[in-house]
């Protein structure tokens, strides 16, 4: 029986607050020889990560998701040997690529062709093979004018393209994703997870940290949901993202909620008839119903709600862009939102809400996942008749507006999406 590619038996990592790990230096060790000893603050113990115990077999992609502050990151980083363990153990049976943060591993002052060879190298890459993967790392990045730039003078996307494709060509038994792919746009982002997918076909494993649903729930089959530091739940991806949602509605302390002025109780989704479903066809009115507590006088908040695929935001509401914020709110209500004739084709869809201060800075509701919902049917129903209509649409966009051809006979041929109510 072929053994786990990583095994991970009783992790735990513990840091200190308000305390740095400490570095001894030949003076600190003489003081402390001597006893010269400076008075220590009371340092409190943090347990990042709590007794974790996971298998991970060869080829998985596994999705970890949690809150902020669940310790998602720290055991990618622990998993890394960037940061070791207070206590456990981890085996890795493969070379390791990670990408956890934004340029990791560049020099500014170098260029983007130097940093390649100076990151692959960092990561475990030979120089045949950075040579030999060169050309497509660049492709990939889009990056061909600028490879000789100095980074220093990249944005923030161009880094992490680069940055990616070269964590991407080292062709790894296990990559390391953390949420960097959030940086880059839209296309960029469609092309990495392509890119992941298709690592996973090759039978290499993936980890991938996210807090976009549906993005974790088209890479992923299996998922581990984190807690302050402790596993809660492993299991199917799909059940998981699921059951971390209810558990985020409907318990607000679950994003720090509780504490606030105003607090979310429920989140219901409902069709045109007033129904609570999670099945809506092309073309479909959606309606979210917003359950708030405003336990004290809030003034002007400012809703929102955004509709993302797993390539990120497709489209939103938002009060402070239209003017529709209340004076204020207090006690309890509902506030709901109509998406009218939803132009978008049969696929996974996830809901993303947050709320506002009048000072737009502030948060009074931080942003949070509210909700998945299925765009069920094919393309034909959807009124796409073309032979390639199921194999091109569903492979690239997933949002079409109502649009008109003139033909060369002077006909028009008219497209808007076909809804059809679900009773």
């Amino acid at each position: 029986m072929d053994k786990p590619i990583i095994e991970i038996n009783g992790l735990s990592k513990k840091y200190q607050l308000g305390e740095r790990e400490p570095y001894y230096s030949l003076r600190d060790e003489i003081t402390r020889i001597l006893k010269f000893k400076r008075p220590t603050k009371s340092r409190e113990d943090f347990w990042a990560l709590k007794d974790i115990n996971l298998s991970i077999k060869q080829g998985e992609a596994i999705g970890i998701i949690g809150r902020n502050g669940a310790g998602k990151s720290t055991l990618l980083k622990v998993l890394s040997q960037i940061t070791p363990p207070t206590t456990g153990t981890i085996t890795m049976r493969g070379r390791v690529a990670s990408l956890l943060e934004v340029g990791t591993g560049f020099h500014p002052e170098l260029t983007g062709r130097e940093n390649i060879f100076l990151n692959g190298a960092i990561l475990g890459m030979g120089r045949k093979e950075i040579k030999r993967n060169f050309d497509s790392i660049v492709d990939f990045a889009e990056m061909g004018q600028f490879i000789d730039t100095p980074v220093k003078r990249y944005s923030s996307g161009m880094y992490v393209r680069l940055a990616f494709a070269v964590a991407a060509h080292l062709e790894p038994e296990i990559l390391i994703v953390d949420e960097v792919l959030a940086v880059g746009d839209a296309a960029f982002q469609k092309k990495s997870l392509g890119k992941m997918e298709d690592i996973g076909k090759q039978g290499r494993t993936v980890i991938f940290v996210s807090h976009n649903m549906t993005s974790i729930q088209a890479l992923c089959k299996k998922g581990v949901w984190l807690d302050k530091g402790r596993i809660v739940e492993i299991g199917d991806m799909s059940t998981l993202v699921a059951n971390y949602i209810e558990h985020t509605v409907n318990n607000p302390n679950a994003h720090g909620g509780d504490n606030g002025p105003l607090v979310i109780k429920d989140v219901c989704l409902k069709n045109s008839a007033g129904h609570k479903t999670t099945d809506y066809r092309p073309g479909d009115d959606l309606t979210v119903e917003i359950h708030y507590n405003a336990r004290e006088k809030v003034v002007y908040p400012s809703f929102w709600i955004a509709v993302t695929s797993h390539y990120g935001p497709m489209f939103m509401a938002s009060m402070l862009y239209d003017g529709s914020t209340p004076t204020h709110l207090q006690g309890k209500g509902i506030i709901t939102c109509t998406f009218p004739k939803m132009p978008l084709l049969p696929g996974l869809y996830g809901l993303q809400m947050g709320v506002r201060a009048q000072d737009i800075s502030e948060d009074i509701v931080p942003t949070r996942e509210i909700g998945l919902f299925n765009i069920i049917g094919d393309m034909k129903d959807a009124g796409f008749a073309g032979a390639n209509a199921d194999q091109m649409l569903g492979n690239s966009t997933k949002l079409v507006i109502p649009y008109q051809w003139s033909l060369p006979n002077g006909e028009p041929r008219r497209f808007q999406i076909r809804s059809r109510t679900i009773k």
